[in-house]
């Protein structure tokens, strides 16, 4: 006899079908897991065999065969176990066979039986959504799959309960549906002192969706503003919260099926290697800059990152997504994220300060500074100078605006884009750009002059315009000027040559 049941392999954002198929039949009792199963995949012999074993069952002494089909397909993860029991039962007769395939299943086991959180159960509902199946799935993990609309979900958390469930015996009760979060803010600009360039600068980043760089000395409050700009950006839409709760869903970070409004943002130490960054590793995960998937990703000590890492970030930040290519597989996970960086003007921190700059003062910061590749920097669109705040500036009180009065135009500026069928002004292209950001004559002349005197390369001209459209836009102007063009220029800053 062979008995059938569903699960799914995970490919990015792309949940495949799988079947595992068992078959019990007469010969040397051995189990063996066929199809391309990694070492986590085949060790689910083990988990099976004791978990069986603590409900009082033991294995025919037959020969036991589970392929999981497509064979030519990888199977990496823990998620296996559950419907690999559940195909051995059907096949030995325990469970009804006709029944499960109504499923999708997926969950770890453990050896006393119990059926523990495995990453990518929302992906798991979405594929068993689009099918019309069911899906059985750990009761910690009920809720996460919830969110998959019209999909019944059975959450078990243990072997028992589940075929107790299934014969009618004992019903589960179903699966309470996930909380959303409230938006969580962080800090405020009321904070921050001084600094009004960088304030100003961080305001047009949140309302267009710019790349932003601050250059500053060590404890101007670099760290502090990027800190803030969560509180100032709109929350997440119903659909972008799914969206992130997804990659959230396969790097196995989504707690108790809580979904936040919340823009993502990530700040990965220094030392993050290449895998850590952009995604892949022995088992491919999302890296850091898929985790920031419609949200921030903030790399403080910019050139302190090895600049291979640093340019495996020039093609996601152009396409919005990172391809992991491997011998085995090609992946790709979103990467739509909005980049905010931090640096010193040079080594020591204090370059154009006679009393505290090091004596290879400016040598030192043209090496440091060149330590970030020129492709790189012409993919941010704001660079901003960040002053030491002095101790006058610290005595003052408060400014009177915080982050609710800026996210107030920030939210208007948005609205603006989003009637154009953007996400942002950093979206704007082809007959979009041309539509909505060419400026007027005399802003025409402008940029023009200045793309002449900086050496603009084609991609800094467009981002020139994008940045002086969503100043436009934060102003009320439907049309570009020459004020606006002016400002984002003013934004612009050339690398040091070596």
């Amino acid at each position: 006899m062979v008995a059938l049941v569903s699960t799914v392999a995970y490919l990015g954002l792309d949940a495949r079908a799988v079947e595992v198929q068992c078959q019990v039949a007469a010969g040397m009792p051995r189990f063996a897991v066929v199809g391309l199963p990694d070492k986590a995949v085949g060790e689910s012999r083990e988990r099976v065999q004791s978990a069986l074993a603590a409900m009082g069952l033991a294995l025919p002494p037959k020969r036991i065969t589970i392929n999981l089909s497509p064979a030519d397909l990888p199977k990496e993860g823990s998620h296996y176990d559950l419907p690999i029991a559940l195909a051995l039962l059907a096949a030995m007769g325990v469970a009804d066979a006709e029944q499960l395939t109504e499923y999708v299943a997926v969950g770890e086991l453990a050896l006393d039986g119990r059926i523990v959180a495995s990453p990518g159960v929302l992906l798991a509902a979405m594929h068993a959504s689009e099918r019309e199946l069911g899906l059985i799935c750990p009761a910690a993990q009920g809720s996460e799959a919830r969110w998959a609309s019209g999909v019944p979900v059975v959450a078990a958390p243990d072997l028992v309960s589940l075929l107790n469930h299934l014969k009618g015996i004992g019903p589960l009760p179903d699966p309470p549906p996930g909380e959303v979060d409230e938006p969580d803010h962080g800090s405020d600009l009321k904070q921050v002192k001084g600094q009004e360039v960088a304030k100003r600068a961080l305001e047009i980043a949140a309302a267009g969706g710019h790349n932003l760089l601050m250059v500053g000395p060590p404890g101007a409050g670099k760290s502090l503003l990027a800190s803030c700009l969560p509180g100032i950006l709109p929350p997440l839409t119903a659909a972008e919260a799914l969206e992130v709760s997804m990659v959230a869903s396969v790097a196995g970070t989504l707690e108790g099926g809580r979904i936040s409004r919340t823009r993502p943002f990530r700040a990965p130490h220094h030392s993050a290697s290449m895998a850590a960054l952009t995604g892949g590793g022995l088992k491919v995960r999302p890296g850091e800059v898929s985790l920031a998937h419609l949200g921030v990703l903030f790399l403080d000590e910019l050139p302190e990152f090895q600049r291979p890492v640093l340019d495996s970030l020039r093609q996601p930040l152009e396409t919005g997504k990172v391809d992991v290519a491997r011998a085995n597989a090609h992946v790709s996970f979103p990467a739509r994220v909005q980049l905010v960086a931090a640096m010193n003007p040079c080594r020591c921190g204090h370059l154009g300060d006679a009393a505290l700059a090091c004596s290879r003062a400016p040598r030192c910061a043209a090496d440091y500074q060149t330590r970030v590749s020129g492709p790189m920097l012409d993919r941010i669109d704001l660079h901003v100078e960040v002053d030491p705040v002095s101790a006058a500036d610290l005595a003052l009180p408060p400014p009177a605006e915080g982050s609710a009065q800026v996210a107030a135009r920030v939210l208007a500026a948005r609205t603006l884009q989003t009637a154009r069928g953007v996400r942002s002004n950093a979206e704007l292209d082809g007959e979009l750009l041309e539509q909505h950001a060419t400026p007027d004559d005399a802003g025409k002349q402008l940029l023009m002059q200045a793309a002449a005197a900086m050496r603009l390369s084609a991609r800094s001209y467009t981002r020139m315009l994008r940045v002086a459209r969503t100043i436009a836009d934060l102003a009320g102007s439907e049309q570009v000027t020459r004020i606006h063009v002016a400002e984002a220029l003013s934004y612009r800053r050339q690398a040091p040559r070596a």
